[in-house]
C-alpha cells in the first residue's frame, strides 16, 4: 500500500511517501497509523497527535475505524483551513 504524507507530517518523517506491506493484524486506518508510528522515531513524532491528523483512503476522507480492505493508497494530512 502506498502511504502519502503531506505538509508537516512529510517534514517530520523526512520523506513524502512509503510503500508498506502491513502485517495481517493491521486492518483499519487507525491500526495502520499505530503501525506507522512504530516504524521510526521520526514517524513517532509525526503521529504524536493522532487526533489532529486527517486521513484519506483511495482519495476519500475516512475516519480511523475505516477498514483498509483492498485500498491502494492511504494519505495523511495535518489540520488545514481554507477559504
Amino acid at each position: 500500500m502506498k502511504i502519502l504524507y503531506f505538509a508537516w507530517l512529510r517534514e517530520r518523517i523526512g520523506h513524502a511517501e512509503d510503500t508498506i506491506d502491513p502485517p495481517d493484524s493491521v486492518t483499519t486506518i487507525g491500526e495502520m497509523t499505530e503501525y506507522l508510528a512504530g516504524l521510526s522515531p521520526a514517524h513517532q513524532r509525526a503521529f504524536a497527535n493522532r487526533d489532529a491528523i486527517k486521513t484519506a483512503l483511495d482519495q476519500v476522507f475516512a475516519p480511523p475505524e475505516t477498514p483498509l480492505g483492498d485500498a491502494r493508497e492511504l494519505a495523511y494530512f495535518p489540520p488545514f483551513t481554507g477559504g
